[in-house]
């Protein structure tokens, strides 16, 4: 019933674009995105003498787009499915919670004045919508989860002589309602956030400004998400069921990126966020992330460089210090914390912070071939102890990452890399993963092949 609902407003939204005005443009998108993984301790380290896992994912992406004088609309529906999901013979056989297909991007953008006679460029956009800002660390469409992420939310744009802005803003409810604003913000399937949050703002604000400058860019972000206040029963000893009230409880984020070249040769990139309010538990905050990095061009196809990532923790080892794990948002973690996903991603990771200390190569052995490979070191920022009271070493484990990118043609593209991890038996404590009898080695293989054709259709 719910495809037959999307395919229906696909068919509307197809016969509205064929009415078509003066400067009228219809583009027509989609993908087949085909993801083989190999997984042996792949998130968190396996027990020994554990199977590898072996499978397969695919997404199925439409995207139909329509703009014309003073407005654009945009619809993308996605499927996705692990082969063999679902049975040969029979149309479905999967929970309405694991239900692949999915409205995943339908948003309308108004400009609300004459494009260059006032503004470059003033608009509103509404609906639901992926939100990518600079690296993508706190805020970005999670491209590499094949469900990929999205936002149902309004934002008005503004940008004008190198100046950028923008103001968003969302307020979730679960369903429409004659009375009361109480929402359950737990999800069905995945979690909602990074680190393995679980569970949706009911309504969030952000104002993003940015600036181009001579030498790159600078940007800020004041980013505040809130969460439903609960409370439990007082018969409910082993407090289960959550009672969900009208207040929130709300988390600030703020703070700067920069990015830029130096030298001509030189390409660095630098962030600082501080993350304080309360968190959905009502707990108080007081977190912090600091990023340096930097990428050296040696000759015309190998670059190298070094980088840092802090992100505050709660002490271990001085209990009166804590509630300061920073959350990065809702961003995309597998880009920056190793490719084997180890931390703030759904398995989490503890409270305990996390400094990654990595060296990036990349070599670009022909126009459509790219190689890179990937060094990290990971430690915490501060002591911990055992059950015993035993204070553990900071070293979490190094991990390697190798990935090639293959363009077979503009539409086709080949991409594969394997990753292995060597664990400390920090990082398998009860403080980190709380893995017992783990495995100290652990590899990741993937190959991904991608087809995205694509055409537009001018008036």
């Amino acid at each position: 019933m719910k495809k037959n609902i999307y395919i229906q407003l696909l068919i509307v939204f197809c016969c509205l674009c064929s009415v078509s005005e003066l400067r009228a443009q219809f583009t027509f998108s989609g993908q087949i995105r085909t993801r083989s993984e190999l997984r042996d301790g792949q998130g968190t380290p396996s027990l020994k003498d554990t199977v590898p896992a072996f499978f397969t994912s695919q997404r199925t992406r439409l995207n139909f787009g329509y703009s014309a004088y003073r407005f654009k609309i945009y619809a993308s529906v996605q499927d996705v499915r692990v082969w063999g999901q679902d049975a040969s013979s029979i149309n479905r056989i999967t929970t309405d919670t694991y239900d692949g297909f999915m409205l995943h991007e339908a948003w309308g953008e108004i400009s609300l004045v004459d494009t260059g006679k006032v503004v470059k460029n003033f608009t509103l956009k509404i609906g639901r919508q992926e939100l990518v800002y600079d690296d993508v660390r706190l805020l970005g469409n999670l491209d590499w989860l094949q469900q990929a992420r999205r936002h149902d939310a309004a934002l008005l744009k503004f940008e004008h002589n190198n100046w950028t802005a923008h103001l968003g803003v969302a307020y979730n409810q679960n369903a429409e309602r004659k009375s009361n604003t109480i929402y359950n913000g737990v999800p069905t399937g995945y979690t909602a956030s990074t680190n393995g949050l679980g569970a949706m703002y009911k309504s969030m604000q952000f104002l993003y400004v940015a600036k181009k400058l001579h030498f790159g860019n600078i940007s800020f972000l004041a980013f505040k998400d809130d969460f439903s206040k609960f409370h439990f029963a007082e018969t409910d000893v082993e407090k289960k069921t959550p009672i969900y009230d009208r207040s929130v409880w709300s988390r600030f984020t703020g703070g700067t990126h920069i990015t830029g070249t130096a030298l001509r040769k030189i390409a660095f990139t630098a962030s600082a966020f501080y993350q304080g309010g309360k968190f959905r538990e009502g707990t108080s905050l007081d977190e912090y992330l600091l990023s340096a990095s930097a990428m050296y061009s040696v000759g015309r196809k190998l670059t190298v460089g070094p980088g840092i990532d802090v992100t505050s923790g709660n002490n271990g080892s001085d209990p009166t210090k804590k509630f300061q794990r920073f959350d990065p948002l809702y961003g995309t973690p597998h880009k920056f914390w190793g490719y084997m996903d180890y931390f703030y991603v759904a398995d989490g990771f503890g409270s305990n912070g996390l400094v990654d200390a990595y060296l990036r190569t990349k070599y670009k052995a022909k126009d459509n071939l790219t190689l890179s490979l990937d060094a990290h070191q990971f430690s915490l920022p501060n002591s911990v102890t055992d059950e015993a009271g035993v204070v553990l070493e900071k070293t979490l484990g190094q991990e390697l990452d190798f990935v090639f990118n293959y363009a077979l043609t503009k539409m086709v593209s080949i991409e594969g890399g394997y990753s292995t991890m060597f664990s400390t038996a920090t990082l398998t404590s009860s403080k980190v993963k709380n893995v017992r009898n783990a495995d100290t080695t652990s590899q990741w293989a993937y190959l991904m092949i991608s087809i995205k054709p694509e055409f537009s259709i001018k008036n």
